[in-house]
């Protein structure tokens, strides 16, 4: 069982979703990606981010965020959005955990943060007047968050 899921709702930029499968690949998290997805498998900027490590990540492709949140029946779902009060360093994470993040022209959408199974929104800090981070940035900032406080479980 993976230490903590990574979630990406819909997204649209292969190079991102490449380096999110070399993060969980190296750290252990699950990949969950959630249709529809802005690319394909055969993708050539997908292939060169994620070099050799797409056998060694755990990945999973859904229909929709609702079936993924539906596979996760356990786990506490935190959504990183910038309007999140919390910051990712005041959750106090466990095993089994979900790091939803949104796509990455428009971030979650009101609905997906809206979603029941939502524990909390919370938020990378970042200086005034920046819209984001980088998809692929922002989960691992968040990952290695949690994996930090989990003592890095498999390392």
């Amino acid at each position: 069982m993976a230490f903590a899921h990574i979630i990406f709702d819909q997204p649209v930029i292969p190079g991102n979703t490449g380096n999110a499968i070399r993060l969980c690949a190296n750290t252990g998290a699950h990949l969950h990606l959630c249709k529809p997805l802005g690319f394909n498998f055969e993708d050539k900027h997908l292939k060169r981010a994620g070099l050799d490590y797409h056998d060694l990540a755990e990945v999973s492709i859904h229909d929709s965020l609702d079936a993924c949140l539906s596979s996760l029946v356990d786990a506490r779902v935190f959504a990183f959005t910038t309007k999140g009060e919390l910051t990712h360093s005041d959750v106090q994470w466990q095993e089994g955990d979900a790091l939803l993040f949104g796509t990455e022209p428009t971030g979650l959408s009101e609905q997906a943060l809206a979603h029941p199974r939502i524990t909390s929104q919370v938020r990378i800090p970042m200086l005034p007047n920046r819209r984001s981070m980088n998809l692929s940035n922002a989960a691992a900032v968040g990952v290695f968050e949690a994996w930090r406080q989990l003592g890095y479980v498999g390392a």
